[in-house]
């Protein structure tokens, strides 16, 4: 019997130890999708156009849910570089910001579901202030990389506040 007991403690003691494991990589992978999330905010406040296109696998699509349309990303960097230079030159100011409301990743792949507020306000024009109900799929290869964009639509200002 005490032979029972002592190999049911080291079980024990190996399935915590596994799963504080599992928790810290866990904490690890998201820290690093923070991080992705915070360079792709940086780099529209900035007008950084070289690092926002960094952002993305250079085979992604980008879905536009309102507009039924489905397309490679880099047709989407024609309508979003003018914006970005502007923004590079003070001629407008931009930002976006991520919140989840699902999150699901491994070591090498992430799928994340959530709303990204915009808002750009240029010099002359009209301002924009969105919310959009999006889902993204990344792989990680040198880095996280975006393969998948799809903005589903629009959002409310209460959804972005109940997302984490």
């Amino acid at each position: 019997m005490k032979r029972v007991m002592y190999i049911f403690s080291i079980l024990v003691v190996t399935a915590f130890l596994a799963n504080i494991c599992i928790a810290s990589d866990d904490e690890d992978i998201k820290a690093e999708l923070d991080v992705f999330w915070g360079k792709m905010s940086q780099s529209v406040k900035e007008g950084d156009f070289v690092n926002l296109k960094a952002a993305y696998h250079i085979d992604a699509v980008l879905v536009n849910g309102p507009k039924e349309v489905s397309y490679p990303v880099s047709k989407a960097f024609d309508g979003w570089e003018q914006g970005l230079k502007d923004t590079e030159m003070g001629k407008m100011t931009a930002s976006v910001g991520f919140r989840f409301t699902q999150r699901l990743y491994d070591d090498d792949t992430a799928h994340e579901t959530g709303i990204f507020h915009y808002t750009a306000n240029p010099e002359q024009g009209q301002p924009t202030d969105v919310y959009i109900h999006f889902e993204a799929l990344l792989i990680k290869r040198e880095g996280w990389k975006l393969i998948m964009e799809y903005q589903k639509g629009a959002a409310t200002e209460g959804e972005w506040t109940a997302a984490e």
